[in-house]
């Protein structure tokens, strides 16, 4: 019977039946997982424009970053985006609720670095009161040389 329901659910997939919480098994990023309530994504769509999608919605509306479990090196720069935007515009609110989301998903241990010692920067604050965390980071994102523009590599 597991068999079959197994087959059922590979079939469901290919056919782009389902929505995708995760990307294919055998990817690299695998262990990413999305609430598909706020990414309406088929199945059968190719993991590359999977990526491309939910960079997308980051772009768009910053806060779904939030219903992303172990988000990809792009995703977090599509984020990163978003933040530099709100940090030069002066919106350091908007960009301290970013920065929060970020430290949130570096609380997974599987997470992919996406920018040189932002894992230690995080880590560095593990014991601290949240203000002073989503600071430390800003101050790190903000003194690092060119630290949001990473070259997205395809």
């Amino acid at each position: 019977m597991t068999t079959l329901i197994d087959l059922f659910k590979r079939l469901s997939r290919a056919l782009g039946l389902d929505t995708a919480d995760s990307f294919p098994p055998g990817h690299v990023h695998a262990r990413t997982r999305w609430n598909p309530a706020y990414f309406d994504i088929a199945s059968n769509v190719p993991p590359d424009e999977i990526e491309r999608r939910i960079c997308d919605a980051i772009a768009n509306t910053p806060l779904v970053f939030a219903h992303i479990v172990n988000p990809t090196p792009r995703m977090q720069r599509a984020l990163f985006g978003v933040l530099e935007q709100r940090l030069r515009l002066g919106h350091r609110r908007e960009a301290a609720q970013l920065a929060a989301l970020l430290i949130q998903a570096y609380r997974s241990p599987q997470i992919v670095e996406a920018m040189p010692g932002l894992a230690n920067a995080i880590a560095a604050t593990v014991h601290e009161e949240a203000p002073v965390r989503v600071q430390a980071l800003l101050d790190f994102l903000e003194n690092t040389p060119a630290p949001f523009d990473v070259i997205d590599m395809r």
